[in-house]
Protein backbone atom coordinates (compact mmCIF):
# COMPACT_ATOMS: atom_id res chain seq x y z
CA UNK A 1 0.00 0.00 0.00
CA UNK A 2 1.22 3.40 -1.17
CA UNK A 3 1.29 6.54 0.67
CA UNK A 4 -0.95 8.12 -1.49
CA UNK A 5 -3.23 5.10 -0.87
CA UNK A 6 -2.90 5.80 2.88
CA UNK A 7 -3.97 9.04 2.84
CA UNK A 8 -6.93 8.71 0.67
CA UNK A 9 -8.51 5.75 2.40
CA UNK A 10 -11.42 6.42 4.39
CA UNK A 11 -11.17 6.10 8.22
CA UNK A 12 -13.35 3.66 9.97
CA UNK A 13 -15.50 5.75 12.88
CA UNK A 14 -17.56 3.61 15.46
CA UNK A 15 -20.91 4.51 15.19
CA UNK A 16 -23.89 4.12 18.16
CA UNK A 17 -26.57 1.92 16.88
CA UNK A 18 -29.52 3.23 16.52
CA UNK A 19 -31.94 4.57 19.52
CA UNK A 20 -28.86 4.78 21.67
CA UNK A 21 -26.22 7.37 22.78
CA UNK A 22 -22.58 6.91 23.05
CA UNK A 23 -22.18 6.54 26.95
CA UNK A 24 -20.34 9.38 28.72
CA UNK A 25 -19.49 9.86 32.30
CA UNK A 26 -22.38 12.38 32.87
CA UNK A 27 -24.97 10.29 31.50
CA UNK A 28 -24.04 6.94 33.19
CA UNK A 29 -26.28 5.60 36.07
CA UNK A 30 -25.03 5.26 39.41
CA UNK A 31 -24.25 1.21 39.82
CA UNK A 32 -27.35 -1.00 41.49
CA UNK A 33 -24.98 -1.39 44.42
CA UNK A 34 -25.04 2.36 44.66
CA UNK A 35 -28.10 3.25 44.62
CA UNK A 36 -29.43 0.22 46.99
CA UNK A 37 -26.38 1.86 49.43
CA UNK A 38 -27.80 5.88 48.87
CA UNK A 39 -31.68 4.35 49.17
CA UNK A 40 -30.64 1.94 52.15
CA UNK A 41 -28.94 5.40 53.90
CA UNK A 42 -31.84 8.03 52.72
CA UNK A 43 -34.42 5.45 54.41
CA UNK A 44 -32.27 5.26 57.86
CA UNK A 45 -32.05 9.35 57.49
CA UNK A 46 -35.93 9.32 57.23
CA UNK A 47 -36.12 7.05 60.43
CA UNK A 48 -34.09 8.84 62.45
CA UNK A 49 -36.09 12.25 60.94
CA UNK A 50 -39.27 10.42 62.47
CA UNK A 51 -38.73 11.14 65.92
CA UNK A 52 -37.54 14.56 65.81
CA UNK A 53 -41.14 15.98 66.37
CA UNK A 54 -41.31 13.02 69.54
CA UNK A 55 -37.93 13.76 71.12
CA UNK A 56 -38.77 17.80 70.92
CA UNK A 57 -42.10 17.26 73.09
CA UNK A 58 -40.06 15.39 75.61
CA UNK A 59 -37.41 17.41 75.53
CA UNK A 60 -40.10 20.91 75.79
CA UNK A 61 -41.52 19.13 79.00
CA UNK A 62 -38.65 20.54 80.89
CA UNK A 63 -36.73 23.17 78.67
CA UNK A 64 -37.64 26.35 76.95
CA UNK A 65 -38.04 26.19 73.51
CA UNK A 66 -35.20 28.77 72.85
CA UNK A 67 -32.84 26.74 75.28
CA UNK A 68 -33.43 23.79 73.35
CA UNK A 69 -33.10 24.89 70.34
CA UNK A 70 -29.67 26.44 70.96
CA UNK A 71 -28.47 23.84 73.60
CA UNK A 72 -29.19 21.16 70.72
CA UNK A 73 -27.05 23.35 68.14
CA UNK A 74 -24.58 23.45 70.61
CA UNK A 75 -24.35 19.98 71.32
CA UNK A 76 -24.33 18.86 67.91
CA UNK A 77 -21.24 21.05 67.26
CA UNK A 78 -19.40 19.69 69.88
CA UNK A 79 -19.81 15.90 68.65
CA UNK A 80 -19.35 17.10 65.05
CA UNK A 81 -16.43 19.28 65.97
CA UNK A 82 -14.91 16.40 67.44
CA UNK A 83 -15.10 13.88 64.81
CA UNK A 84 -13.67 16.47 62.39
CA UNK A 85 -10.78 17.07 64.86
CA UNK A 86 -9.80 13.26 65.16
CA UNK A 87 -10.27 12.97 61.36
CA UNK A 88 -8.13 15.93 60.62
CA UNK A 89 -10.30 16.93 58.33
CA UNK A 90 -9.17 20.19 55.80
CA UNK A 91 -10.84 23.27 56.19
CA UNK A 92 -13.46 23.24 53.04
CA UNK A 93 -12.83 25.54 50.00
CA UNK A 94 -13.79 29.03 50.10
CA UNK A 95 -16.55 28.07 47.29
CA UNK A 96 -18.07 26.11 49.85
CA UNK A 97 -19.02 27.99 52.90
CA UNK A 98 -21.94 29.81 51.04
CA UNK A 99 -23.73 26.90 50.71
CA UNK A 100 -23.17 25.48 53.94
CA UNK A 101 -24.86 28.54 55.23
CA UNK A 102 -27.65 27.83 53.56
CA UNK A 103 -27.39 24.03 55.04
CA UNK A 104 -26.82 25.56 58.65
CA UNK A 105 -29.55 28.48 58.36
CA UNK A 106 -31.91 25.49 57.00
CA UNK A 107 -31.07 22.65 59.10
CA UNK A 108 -28.97 23.57 62.16
CA UNK A 109 -31.41 26.64 63.25
CA UNK A 110 -34.34 27.35 61.19
CA UNK A 111 -36.10 24.11 60.70
CA UNK A 112 -35.57 23.40 64.60
CA UNK A 113 -36.55 26.83 65.98
CA UNK A 114 -39.71 27.10 64.20
CA UNK A 115 -41.06 23.87 64.27
CA UNK A 116 -39.63 23.12 68.52
CA UNK A 117 -42.01 26.89 68.58
CA UNK A 118 -44.67 25.58 67.15
CA UNK A 119 -45.20 21.98 69.03
CA UNK A 120 -45.43 24.48 71.87
CA UNK A 121 -49.30 24.61 70.54
CA UNK A 122 -49.44 22.21 67.98
CA UNK A 123 -49.51 18.72 68.91
CA UNK A 124 -47.13 16.18 66.55
CA UNK A 125 -50.09 14.89 63.77
CA UNK A 126 -50.69 18.58 63.19
CA UNK A 127 -46.83 19.30 62.91
CA UNK A 128 -46.45 16.02 60.76
CA UNK A 129 -48.65 18.67 57.89
CA UNK A 130 -44.62 20.35 57.18
CA UNK A 131 -43.07 16.81 56.97
CA UNK A 132 -45.73 15.85 54.29
CA UNK A 133 -45.12 18.79 52.10
CA UNK A 134 -41.11 18.54 52.75
CA UNK A 135 -40.82 16.21 49.76
CA UNK A 136 -42.84 18.03 47.07
CA UNK A 137 -40.72 21.28 48.42
CA UNK A 138 -37.49 19.89 48.64
CA UNK A 139 -37.83 18.37 44.46
CA UNK A 140 -39.10 21.97 43.45
CA UNK A 141 -36.23 23.79 45.21
CA UNK A 142 -33.46 21.17 43.58
CA UNK A 143 -34.93 21.40 40.23
CA UNK A 144 -34.58 25.47 40.69
CA UNK A 145 -31.06 24.84 42.60
CA UNK A 146 -29.78 22.14 40.81
CA UNK A 147 -31.26 21.63 37.37
CA UNK A 148 -32.75 18.38 37.79
CA UNK A 149 -35.64 17.60 35.45
CA UNK A 150 -37.75 14.47 37.09
CA UNK A 151 -40.88 12.85 34.70
CA UNK A 152 -43.90 13.66 34.71
CA UNK A 153 -45.00 10.44 36.22
CA UNK A 154 -42.36 11.62 38.79
CA UNK A 155 -44.53 14.48 39.76
CA UNK A 156 -47.54 12.51 39.53
CA UNK A 157 -46.82 10.06 41.92
CA UNK A 158 -45.22 13.02 44.52
CA UNK A 159 -48.46 15.25 44.36
CA UNK A 160 -50.26 12.42 45.15
CA UNK A 161 -48.17 11.20 47.82
CA UNK A 162 -48.14 14.66 49.37
CA UNK A 163 -51.76 14.89 49.00
CA UNK A 164 -52.29 11.58 50.59
CA UNK A 165 -50.11 12.43 53.51
CA UNK A 166 -51.82 16.44 54.26
CA UNK A 167 -55.32 14.46 54.22
CA UNK A 168 -54.14 11.97 56.65
CA UNK A 169 -52.48 14.29 59.06
CA UNK A 170 -55.17 17.04 58.85
CA UNK A 171 -58.02 14.87 59.29
CA UNK A 172 -55.79 13.58 62.52
CA UNK A 173 -55.93 16.99 64.02
CA UNK A 174 -59.63 17.30 63.74
CA UNK A 175 -59.05 19.89 60.26
CA UNK A 176 -58.32 22.95 62.43
CA UNK A 177 -55.70 25.73 61.57
CA UNK A 178 -53.25 26.36 64.48
CA UNK A 179 -51.52 29.38 65.15
CA UNK A 180 -48.51 27.19 64.79
CA UNK A 181 -49.23 26.95 61.32
CA UNK A 182 -47.00 30.00 60.24
CA UNK A 183 -44.05 28.37 61.84
CA UNK A 184 -44.43 25.28 60.36
CA UNK A 185 -44.65 26.71 56.33
CA UNK A 186 -41.75 28.63 57.18
CA UNK A 187 -40.56 25.65 58.64
CA UNK A 188 -41.06 23.61 55.29
CA UNK A 189 -39.21 26.15 52.86
CA UNK A 190 -36.02 26.54 54.70
CA UNK A 191 -35.16 23.15 55.52
CA UNK A 192 -36.57 22.41 51.78
CA UNK A 193 -33.73 24.62 51.06
CA UNK A 194 -30.80 23.37 53.39
CA UNK A 195 -31.92 20.20 52.17
CA UNK A 196 -31.17 20.86 48.60
CA UNK A 197 -28.02 22.57 48.85
CA UNK A 198 -26.59 20.40 51.63
CA UNK A 199 -27.90 17.22 49.30
CA UNK A 200 -25.60 19.34 46.45
CA UNK A 201 -22.23 19.91 48.77
CA UNK A 202 -22.54 15.87 49.25
CA UNK A 203 -21.32 15.29 46.06
CA UNK A 204 -18.16 17.26 46.63
CA UNK A 205 -17.32 16.31 50.15
CA UNK A 206 -18.64 13.02 52.16
CA UNK A 207 -21.94 14.05 53.65
CA UNK A 208 -21.02 13.73 57.86
CA UNK A 209 -18.77 16.96 56.68
CA UNK A 210 -21.34 18.63 55.04
CA UNK A 211 -23.30 18.52 58.66
CA UNK A 212 -20.53 18.85 60.46
CA UNK A 213 -19.46 21.85 59.27
CA UNK A 214 -22.75 23.36 58.92
CA UNK A 215 -22.89 23.16 62.65
CA UNK A 216 -19.29 24.37 63.08
CA UNK A 217 -20.67 27.66 61.39
CA UNK A 218 -23.93 27.79 63.48
CA UNK A 219 -21.68 27.02 66.93
CA UNK A 220 -21.03 30.81 67.88
CA UNK A 221 -25.14 31.65 67.27
CA UNK A 222 -25.85 28.82 69.26
CA UNK A 223 -23.71 29.99 72.15
CA UNK A 224 -24.88 33.13 72.13
CA UNK A 225 -28.35 32.31 71.88
CA UNK A 226 -27.90 29.96 74.91
CA UNK A 227 -26.42 32.31 76.89
CA UNK A 228 -29.13 34.36 76.56
CA UNK A 229 -31.95 32.04 76.49
CA UNK A 230 -31.09 29.72 79.89
CA UNK A 231 -31.59 32.40 82.57
CA UNK A 232 -35.27 33.37 81.28
CA UNK A 233 -36.42 30.09 80.43
CA UNK A 234 -37.44 26.81 82.69
CA UNK A 235 -34.75 24.34 82.74
CA UNK A 236 -35.53 20.92 84.48
CA UNK A 237 -33.36 18.35 83.40
CA UNK A 238 -36.17 14.58 83.92
CA UNK A 239 -35.61 11.59 81.91
CA UNK A 240 -37.88 13.01 78.76
CA UNK A 241 -36.31 16.29 78.70
CA UNK A 242 -32.54 14.67 78.79
CA UNK A 243 -33.53 11.86 76.63
CA UNK A 244 -35.29 14.43 74.21
CA UNK A 245 -32.39 16.77 74.23
CA UNK A 246 -30.03 14.02 73.55
CA UNK A 247 -31.92 12.47 71.00
CA UNK A 248 -32.51 15.68 68.49
CA UNK A 249 -28.97 16.54 68.91
CA UNK A 250 -27.18 13.46 68.09
CA UNK A 251 -29.31 11.44 66.51
CA UNK A 252 -31.14 13.99 64.70
CA UNK A 253 -28.87 16.96 63.83
CA UNK A 254 -26.31 15.15 63.23
CA UNK A 255 -26.38 11.37 62.73
CA UNK A 256 -29.31 11.31 60.96
CA UNK A 257 -28.24 14.07 58.46
CA UNK A 258 -24.75 12.53 58.08
CA UNK A 259 -26.81 9.53 56.37
CA UNK A 260 -29.34 11.36 54.90
CA UNK A 261 -27.03 13.76 53.17
CA UNK A 262 -25.19 10.28 51.94
CA UNK A 263 -28.17 9.15 50.43
CA UNK A 264 -29.12 12.36 48.70
CA UNK A 265 -25.69 12.52 47.23
CA UNK A 266 -26.01 8.55 45.68
CA UNK A 267 -29.56 8.88 44.73
CA UNK A 268 -30.41 11.75 44.06
CA UNK A 269 -32.14 14.81 45.82
CA UNK A 270 -35.66 14.42 44.36
CA UNK A 271 -36.04 10.62 44.90
CA UNK A 272 -34.58 10.90 48.16
CA UNK A 273 -36.78 13.58 49.12
CA UNK A 274 -39.56 11.12 48.01
CA UNK A 275 -38.69 9.00 51.01
CA UNK A 276 -39.32 11.51 53.77
CA UNK A 277 -43.45 10.48 52.80
CA UNK A 278 -42.84 8.22 55.21
CA UNK A 279 -42.01 10.21 57.53
CA UNK A 280 -44.85 11.34 59.22
CA UNK A 281 -46.50 8.38 59.44
CA UNK A 282 -43.48 7.04 61.23
CA UNK A 283 -43.73 9.86 63.44
CA UNK A 284 -47.31 9.40 64.32
CA UNK A 285 -46.29 5.69 64.93
CA UNK A 286 -43.98 6.80 67.66
CA UNK A 287 -46.38 9.53 68.79
CA UNK A 288 -48.64 6.51 69.73
CA UNK A 289 -45.73 4.61 71.96
CA UNK A 290 -44.22 7.91 73.51
CA UNK A 291 -46.75 10.50 73.82
CA UNK A 292 -50.41 8.26 74.00
CA UNK A 293 -51.41 9.70 71.24
CA UNK A 294 -54.07 8.23 69.24
CA UNK A 295 -54.70 6.84 65.38
CA UNK A 296 -57.85 6.22 63.21
CA UNK A 297 -58.22 3.15 60.92
CA UNK A 298 -56.92 5.53 58.56
CA UNK A 299 -53.37 5.29 59.48
CA UNK A 300 -53.21 2.02 57.48
CA UNK A 301 -54.54 3.19 54.33
CA UNK A 302 -53.01 6.10 54.33
CA UNK A 303 -49.40 4.16 55.11
CA UNK A 304 -50.53 1.99 51.76
CA UNK A 305 -51.07 4.43 49.59
CA UNK A 306 -47.74 6.19 50.61
CA UNK A 307 -45.64 3.12 49.76
CA UNK A 308 -47.14 2.88 46.24
CA UNK A 309 -46.07 6.59 45.96
CA UNK A 310 -42.75 6.00 46.76
CA UNK A 311 -42.27 3.03 44.69
CA UNK A 312 -43.73 4.58 41.52
CA UNK A 313 -41.23 7.64 42.47
CA UNK A 314 -38.13 5.09 42.59
CA UNK A 315 -39.24 3.78 39.51
CA UNK A 316 -39.35 6.47 37.69
CA UNK A 317 -36.85 7.96 35.58
CA UNK A 318 -35.52 11.68 35.82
Amino acid sequence: MTAQDSATRPTRIAVPAPGTAAPTQAQAPAPAGTRRTGTLMAALGVIAFSLTFPSTAWGLEGIGPWSFVTLRGVLSALVAGGCLLALRVAVPHRRHWAGLAVVGAGVVVGFPLLTTLALQTSTTAHAAVVVGLLPLTTAVFSVLRTGARPSRTFWAAALAGAAAVIAFTVQQSGGALSTADLYLFGALLICAAGYTEGGRLAREMPGWQVIGWALILCLPLCVAGAAVALPHESFRLTGHSTAGLLYSAIGSQFLGLVVWYRGMAAIGIPKASQLQLAQPLLTLVWSVFLLGEHLTVAAPLTAAAVLVCIAVTQRSRG
